[in-house]
């Protein structure tokens, strides 16, 4: 009698680290979103939220995409200057 062979599992997605900034306000969305998920019994990583936030602006065609982009506040990007020990 041959053994059978167990399917291989589906391939992991690569994860990728990345860090970024945003204001205030736009982070305290965050917790609000997971307050109304945990009022719906349904918890949620941040990371799950920036994921299904990107998710929904990819369905958005281009013109609603600038538009959406174009309601934002902008943002100073980059990291702060190091402080030296002079300073």
């Amino acid at each position: 009698m041959h053994a059978t062979r167990k399917p291989h599992p589906p391939e992991r997605a690569k994860l990728v680290r990345d860090g970024f900034t945003m204001p205030e306000a736009d982070y305290a969305l965050i917790a609000q979103l997971k307050h109304r998920l945990h009022a719906a019994h349904r918890e949620a990583k941040k990371s799950e939220l920036l994921r299904a936030g990107l998710q929904a602006l990819a369905l958005l065609n281009a013109k609603d995409l600038a538009a959406a982009l174009d309601r934002l506040a902008p943002v100073k990007t980059g990291r702060p200057p190091k402080k030296t020990e002079e300073s």
